[in-house]
C-alpha cells in the first residue's frame, strides 16, 4: 500500500520478478477492502497515506479475527515513534525507504516462510492479480499504501 504510484509499481515490479502476485492499494481504507477480498499472505504497509495512514491500517488488521495474523510489514521512512508505534500495534517488518529491490524481496519472502512454518502448511495458491488500478502491493496483497503479495504458482 503506498499512495505514490511510483512506489506501488516499483514493489510490484520487483515482487512479480521474483513470481510473487501483487494487488495494490493507493491507502489504508481501499487496502483494508482489497485484504478482505483477496486474503493476502502478507501486507506491506507505507506509513504517510491519505484517509487511513499505515499504522492505524496495521491497528485495524491486528484488531479483525480474520487478519490478526496476517503478515505486516512498514515499508516506509520512518521516524523512531511510527517504529515503537508499529511494534506496538503488531507490526512484523520495517524497511526503510529508499530501498534496495533486493531487500524488499528478501523481506516479503522471510515473512511468507514464517508465516507458512507457523501454520505447517504448504505455499499459498496463487491469487487472482487483481490490480486496483494505483498499483502496488503491501503482496502482499496490498502495499505501500497496501500490498499484499502471494507466491505465484502455488
Amino acid at each position: 500500500m503506498d499512495d505514490n504510484k511510483v512506489i506501488r509499481q516499483l514493489i510490484r515490479v520487483n515482487l512479480e520478478l521474483e513470481g510473487i502476485e501483487v494487488v495494490t492499494a493507493a491507502d489504508g481504507a481501499e487496502c483494508l477492502d482489497i485484504v478482505h477480498q483477496v486474503r493476502p499472505d502478507l501486507v506491506t504497509l507505507d506509513v504517510v497515506m491519505p484517509r487511513l495512514d499505515g499504522l492505524r491500517t496495521a491497528a485495524r488488521l491486528r484488531a479483525d479475527p480474520r487478519t490478526r495474523d496476517l503478515p505486516l510489514a512498514i515499508i516506509s521512512a520512518c521516524s523512531q515513534y511510527e517504529v515503537e508505534t508499529g511494534l506496538d500495534v503488531g507490526v512484523d517488518a520495517f524497511l526503510a525507504k529508499p530501498f534496495d529491490p533486493s531487500e524488499l524481496v528478501r523481506l516479503v519472502r522471510e515473512l511468507m516462510q514464517r508465516q507458512r512454518s507457523r501454520q505447517g502448511s504448504a505455499p499459498a495458491a496463487p491469487g487472482d492479480g487483481d490490480d486496483t488500478g494505483s498499483s502496488v502491493a503491501g503482496a502482499l496483497r496490498g502495499h505501500l499504501g497496501a500490498g499484499e503479495a502471494k507466491p505465484a504458482g502455488g
